[in-house]
């Protein structure tokens, strides 16, 4: 995924409020930027540590700069923006990168679907009438080399999870793709210590089919894309 324009980069300074955050630009400037990330971000940043933001370029927008790339305590870039996981995602199966979900004739995007008003992130399809659902996770959290999902409890992850199930259970191929937005991480895991339920639903999941891929994001200033596998530890 080309940037364009490209990232700024800034020194973080804090984030609150969950969606906020304090950045001080390189010209000296201190401004308050979005942080589109419903998660703890654990481990992804640390006081006055290097940032990357973007520039929505639109003037009546409230806080017209995003979040994107920040610095983890242990020097790694750990992506942040969660709502670019999908569009990463998107990207790397049209491009053939994810080779386990080729040969599909259709891509749709928030298709509902499930048992719970669900929407899927992914529905391929071909002609034949064969469909796959793919949920698409952002996985920033790292403990040295093991990335963890989620970093704060997801009732909705594992509602999710119960969906991809049913799906599964009912002969449809359902996959959970985890986007690793984080340079540090080597293979991935539930986080089962922050939250057990999830992690339980995601191992009884897998037994009844569901299918588990993660993919490696490299981000810079120009361009983020996801480029290989990342294996899953389950």
């Amino acid at each position: 995924m080309k940037l364009t324009p490209t990232l700024a980069k800034g020194q973080l300074l804090r984030r609150y409020k969950r969606f906020l955050a304090d950045v001080k630009l390189e010209a000296g400037e201190i401004i308050t930027i979005h942080c589109p990330n419903t998660g703890s971000m654990k481990n992804c940043w640390g006081e006055n540590t290097p940032c990357w933001y973007s520039d929505s370029g639109n003037p009546k927008r409230k806080y017209r700069h995003t979040l994107e790339i920040t610095t983890t305590p242990e020097g790694a870039l750990a992506g942040v923006n969660t709502g670019r996981a999908n569009a990463l995602v998107e990207e790397a199966i049209r491009d053939g990168v994810v080779t386990e979900l080729q040969g599909y004739d259709h891509l749709k995007r928030e298709v509902k679907y499930g048992e719970e008003n669900s929407r899927i992130d992914f529905r391929l399809s071909r002609d034949d009438g064969a469909a796959c659902y793919v949920e698409v996770k952002n996985v920033t959290l790292a403990e040295g080399p093991r990335g963890l999902f989620p970093d704060a409890v997801s009732a909705r992850g594992t509602k999710h999870l119960r969906e991809l199930q049913k799906l599964a259970e009912n002969g449809v191929r359902a996959v959970l793709f985890y986007c690793v937005q984080h340079s540090q991480i080597e293979t991935v895991e539930a986080a089962a210590e922050i939250d057990p339920a999830y992690a339980a639903a995601l191992e009884q999941a897998i037994a009844a089919g569901v299918e588990v891929l993660a993919y490696r994001a490299v981000m810079g200033a120009e361009e983020i894309r996801l480029t290989e596998p990342v294996p899953f530890v389950g």
